[in-house]
């Protein structure tokens, strides 16, 4: 029988704080990994739940430079180059709904190359939502739908020069059926795009980083754009172009204080009279029902401010709001061509792993008729 040296034994009492953390397990465990909790109360499909492993992988060197910082000071490990990261989970809901999905991350030369894989099998049951405007009067319109599917996506960045910037390119697939129980809507939708769909696209993108850690970002800020084109030279059923642009901006207003404010701008163009429902964008916020709020362009702005109570814990609370407009040939001229929503809410982070700066915690998010509980990994935003 091999005994292990106590000395070798794995930690979960921080050396530097004496708190609860999972670094040393995470570090020296050869199949460690942070498991994390899907508790799903998403309007959209319902209550459910899963779970999902986050692996991170590090050479020997690695690990020993980001150990020895962290015994220097209660940030120094989390500032180094993110390890390489794999992520495996699955999850379902009470109205049938379920996913199981995997994503890696690696960089190469000193942060200068990033690549990013995922792959994900699932069935989704979602309402679609649109407004009917007859008489001055405003009649909500919603129909379910079913869609199975496979959904691939790559992304490759290189950083130019020294510089904070990174260009790249972004390859996507997917290949899925949709039905409804409402017969109309079903019949529509097989008529106009069949029993099965596939979408494949190609991408640029650009993106500006000057954040501090990778999994909870206390200063800094990343700004992203993506144009994706979607063609049927490259297999895609449906022909069009989405632009996306992102940023987070992390501001420190004191040891205790940090601001953050997120916003997003998403456009769709096409000349297709008709496209999949779940192809369009929608509002994406904490509290807000998935794909609820739909446009071929869609604009959100979310704040957040984060108490640090001391090097483990942080509240917060955050407020978003969101509007998707239909100006396009995919709009219908009897339905509603703008519409809006805001949330809030308040949450709780704490530091799981102080030698990685991974943060954990819950998230409760409140809408017009709505109301979310979210286990989180990283902000949030």
């Amino acid at each position: 029988m091999t005994v292990i040296p106590a000395a070798n034994a794995i930690s979960f009492t921080d050396p530097v704080d004496g708190k609860f953390d999972m670094g040393d397990y995470l570090a020296e465990n050869a199949y460690g990994f942070l498991p994390v909790p899907i508790i799903i109360t998403e309007p959209a499909v319902g209550y459910g739940g899963g779970a999902m492993g986050i692996f991170l992988h590090e050479s020997e060197s690695e690990k020993q430079q980001r150990k020895q910082l962290a015994q220097q000071s209660l940030d120094g490990g989390a500032q180094l180059i993110p390890p390489a990261v794999t992520v495996v989970g699955a999850a379902g809901t009470q109205n049938g709904t379920w996913l199981a999905f995997a994503a890696h991350r690696r960089t190469w030369n000193k942060d200068k190359i990033r690549y990013l894989g995922a792959v994900g099998y699932g069935n989704a049951k979602l309402d679609i939502y649109d407004t009917l405007t007859l008489g001055g009067n405003d009649i909500e319109l919603a129909f379910d739908t079913e869609s199975t599917g496979l959904v691939v996506l790559q992304k490759a960045e290189f950083r130019v020069g020294e510089s904070p910037l990174f260009l790249g390119v972004k390859q996507f697939f997917s290949h899925s059926t949709i039905e409804s129980s409402n017969s109309l809507a079903d019949k529509l939708l097989t008529g106009f795009m069949g029993k099965e769909t596939n979408m494949s696209s190609i991408g640029f993108l650009a993106k500006y980083e000057t954040i501090d850690n990778l999994f909870f970002p206390r200063n800094g800020f990343v700004v992203n754009a993506e144009y994706d084109l979607y063609r049927e030279a490259i297999g895609s059923d449906y022909e069009y172009d989405q632009f996306k642009l992102e940023g987070e901006g992390y501001i420190p207003l004191n040891d205790k204080w940090t601001v953050a404010v997120a916003g997003d701008y998403q456009n769709l163009k096409t000349d297709e009279w008709f496209l999949p429902p779940l192809s369009k964008p929608y509002i994406d916020l904490r509290g807000v029902s998935a794909f609820r709020y739909q446009g071929d362009e869609v604009t959100t702005l979310q704040g957040q401010l984060m108490y640090h109570l001391d090097n483990r814990w942080t509240l917060s609370g955050f407020y978003g709001a969101g509007k998707a407009t239909d100006n396009g040939l995919l709009k219908n001229p009897l339905t509603k061509s703008e519409s809006s929503v805001d949330a809030y809410g308040v949450g709780f982070r704490y530091q799981i792993a102080r030698r990685y700066g991974i943060h954990m915690g819950v998230d409760v998010a409140f809408s017009e008729g709505d109301s979310t509980l979210y286990f989180q990994v990283g902000s949030g935003l």
